[in-house]
């Protein structure tokens, strides 16, 4: 996670501050959509439906031109509204006729209409602007990251930024039609399916389309000379897998793990239900970076990821985000959890499944590595507070908790439990709380204190039902086989 900490209530007071008193009255967009941990993330006063994106990147420069064309229905009457974006603005238009704009702080762009808009109202604005995205930073750093050939964009919480003004939070998705612009002999890696290909004059342009719901960090654009691989699952979806043509030692193991990107998508269908989305894939860019991102269609995958040799499970868990992360997503930053624990167990499922370590004997194991004094106690997975959003523990004690619950609900419950959350809130946003909820329902117990025990409470909780399966020389629960695989994607969360 790369944001900079900064206390949230000082956020909060700042942006008070600088709302004029018309905000008062309700015609001011506030600059924040009111997430607790980021108080600056998003905007308010409308919701976005649609982003159309046409650019153009020069690798050479790193010149990055583009207009966005931004669908969106307002919440309110406004009369001005905010997006995040920090490259520089040429022209805005809102419904077809220029508007005032003024860039406030490093990512605010502040826009007036001529007219207030009306609650309710269809709204389309259009943005002009150019910039070169790594020289810009937002809050001491930038998610816009070079390459030898090229250029990515991923990152969380955000990444857009720096390529494509937004309402930049989770809480607002909206579908993307992604066209892109580069020179020839390069391609433009996006989400979704590819709808065409076209070069004039040197250039080649790539169209690219999400027809679902997608969060704005999810959305990802990488430019250079990829190796690209095509295929289509048994249902018909379109898989597509790129390669930097620079991995060097690295590149057998990335296409080992990769392309069996189909083969864990099947598998995740039977324990999570229908895959959510209409592509499936994979990229790997030639970067220095360690981590990987569940972009939604087609993850990002660092090349360290696969320095040991080839580790599916990287992709199991990236895979299975796009059930409970990205179809399903966190309201706010806080509920993480639903994101991280589950993609997690879905790591202790398929080792159960490859006969490498059952999920209750890497329960078991996970449990003995940390004494009542460990720190990995202190963080709590279900607010653990935005400096230990992606501490280890959101991921192994979130898993824990949900081995956990299979114990005390059963495997038929469990499942069940696992396979309706993604179907009830399908393309939507959710909460930790409401998960807590929706499994009550479900299973018909109450499970409240269960919750607050293992998701809420700074103390190691009573050591769960334990397996029986071998103890080492120490008298110690002995290491899965595939622990070390899965311990060796712990930095898909070290996002610096």
């Amino acid at each position: 996670m790369h944001r900079r900490f900064i206390v949230p209530s000082a956020i909060a007071a700042s942006l008070l501050l600088a709302i004029p008193a018309s905000a008062a009255e309700g015609t001011v967009g506030a600059p924040g959509i009111g997430d607790a941990y980021y108080p600056a993330s998003g905007n308010g006063g409308y919701d976005v439906s649609h982003y159309d994106l046409r650019l153009k990147y020069q690798p050479s420069t790193d010149l990055l031109e583009g207009t966005a064309t931004i669908l969106a229905t307002t919440t309110q009457e406004l009369s001005r509204f905010n997006l995040d974006f920090g490259l520089d603005v040429s022209e805005v238009r809102v419904n077809g006729k220029k508007a005032g704009h003024v860039k406030n702080g490093e990512q605010e762009l502040e826009i007036t209409p001529t007219a207030p808009l009306s609650k309710g109202k269809a709204v389309s604005v259009v943005v002009r602007y150019a910039g070169k995205p790594s020289e810009v930073e937002i809050n001491g750093w930038t998610s816009w990251v070079r390459t030898p050939d090229g250029a990515v964009a991923a990152q969380e919480p955000e990444s857009a930024a720096w390529w494509f003004p937004s309402n930049d939070h989770p809480l607002d998705k909206a579908t993307y039609d992604i066209s892109v612009s580069v020179p020839d002999g390069t391609q433009a890696i996006s989400n979704g399916t590819l709808q065409s290909q076209s070069s004039r004059l040197g250039w080649t342009r790539y169209n690219w389309r999400s027809a679902r719901p997608q969060a704005t960090y999810l959305t990802t654009l990488a430019v250079g000379r990829f190796d690209i691989t095509t295929d289509t699952t048994s249902d018909g979806l379109p898989v597509v897998n790129a390669y930097s043509e620079d991995l060097g030692a690295n590149a057998g193991a990335a296409r080992a793990s990769i392309e069996r990107t189909t083969e864990v998508a099947e598998w995740l269908t039977e324990v999570f239900g229908p895959y959510p989305f209409e592509a499936l894939g994979g990229y790997s860019p030639n970067v220095t970076s360690g981590f990987a991102l569940e972009t939604q269609t087609r993850p990002f995958y660092s090349p360290k990821q696969f320095a040991n040799g080839a580790n599916v499970s990287v992709v199991v868990h990236e895979l299975a985000h796009q059930w409970y992360g990205d179809s399903v997503s966190l309201k706010g930053w806080k509920d993480i959890w639903i994101n991280e624990g589950f993609a997690r167990y879905s790591q202790w499922l398929w080792s159960e499944k490859e006969g490498e370590g059952t999920a209750q004997e890497l329960a078991d194991y996970a449990y003995s590595l940390h004494p009542a004094d460990d720190p990995f106690w202190q963080v709590k997975p279900g607010d653990p507070g935005p400096d230990n959003q992606f501490d280890a523990a959101v991921y192994d004690r979130g898993a824990l908790a949900l081995q956990a619950l299979r114990d005390k609900l059963g495997d038929e419950t469990f499942f069940a439990l696992l396979k309706g959350w993604p179907a009830e809130h399908a393309y939507g946003n959710a909460s930790v709380s409401d998960f807590v909820a929706y499994a009550e329902r479900v299973s018909g117990k109450p499970l409240a204190a269960f919750f607050d025990t293992w998701l809420f409470q700074p103390a190691r909780p009573k050591a769960p039902a334990a397996g029986t399966h071998a103890l080492n020389a120490s008298g110690k629960k002995a290491r899965p086989a595939s622990w070390k695989k899965i311990e060796a994607t712990n930095s898909v969360h070290e996002h610096r």
